[in-house]
């Protein structure tokens, strides 16, 4: 499994976790409304207020996990784009060497 795969489930794990709350906030609303301790817009403002929070949460908790994603993997001896961009760059000028280096010795 790829980086991108890994973020890619972490993202929506996220997106998932955020519907499920949401859904959850606007039941509890609605029970409130149904009580009678909320009027409809107070009940509207709560679940806003709530989502406001959690979305500022979960932005501060997704920065965290990439943090810690790039943690890893630089731990475990994974190479950045940027690296692996510059050694196919190395890769390419060296078989360049090469071939002409050959097509010189059949001259």
């Amino acid at each position: 499994m790829n980086n991108n795969d890994w973020l890619k489930q972490l993202l929506m794990m996220g997106i998932g976790t955020t519907s499920l709350v949401a859904e959850k906030i606007k039941e509890a609303s609605e029970q409130l409304v149904k009580d009678g301790k909320l009027d409809s817009e107070g009940a509207k403002e709560f679940v806003d207020d709530v989502m406001d929070q959690f979305n500022s949460d979960s932005d501060n908790f997704q920065k965290n996990m990439e943090r810690q994603m790039k943690n890893v993997l630089q731990d475990l001896g994974v190479p950045r784009q940027a690296e692996m961009d510059e050694l196919r760059g190395r890769i390419d000028r060296l078989e360049r060497q090469i071939r002409d280096l050959e097509n010189k010795s059949w001259r």
